[in-house]
């Protein structure tokens, strides 16, 4: 586990099928201490996790970014939240569900994104330093340094996917982290720019 910013934590999991890495946020925002997408860690990186307090809650971005969600949460006895639209679609049962606009505990914005894979695929941000964005499969950082969407059969029209992902463009933030890839910790919403020209 690497701290990318105050107060912010990053652990990998290599997928062999992808070819790319399946990161994890540990996010300690006010008083809260939050997982997002957690895929597995090491007894090393739960450790870290455990010190300093009590898990508040963990976050998932979209119904495909369960992970291991299910053993932390009994592990950790925290809350779990998922987006109100993927809800249904997912194995797991959540403590509550959050919308487009929500403010979560520790100053979480919750920023719907329309027309992805997920109907539920959600961004969130943090009015943080120079503003931080997270993103579960919105957006893929590959090669590192600059993003990309899903491949184009992933979506039901990729052109409206690309147009939900315009939305992200209204927010000001200079990191990305991303749930798959190579995050971005200055210069990110440039390359999010980018991604979306071509």
């Amino acid at each position: 586990m690497k701290q990318l910013l105050p107060g912010i934590w990053q652990w990998s999991w290599f997928s062999e099928e992808k070819k790319l890495d399946f990161n994890g946020l540990f996010l300690t925002v006010g008083e809260h201490r939050v997982l997002v997408d957690p895929p597995p860690m090491t007894a090393e990186d739960m450790n870290r996790v455990r010190t300093g307090g009590q898990v508040d809650y963990i976050l998932i971005t979209n119904r495909d970014h369960v992970r291991e969600t299910v053993t932390y949460q009994k592990e950790l006895r925290c809350q779990l939240l998922v987006p109100d639209v993927d809800a249904r679609e997912m194995d797991i049962k959540a403590d509550r569900t959050f919308k487009d606009g929500e403010l979560l505990p520790g100053g979480i914005w919750i920023v719907h994104l329309k027309d992805q894979k997920s109907p539920g695929e959600s961004a969130l941000f943090l009015q943080q330093g120079k503003g931080i964005m997270i993103v579960g499969d919105a957006l893929i950082g590959r090669p590192p340094g600059s993003v990309t969407m899903l491949p184009g059969e992933k979506y039901a029209d990729a052109a409206k996917a690309r147009e939900g992902l315009r939305r992200l463009l209204k927010y000001n933030f200079d990191t990305l982290l991303v749930g798959d890839g190579a995050s971005i910790l200055t210069g990110a919403k440039q390359a999010v720019e980018q991604a979306l020209q071509s």
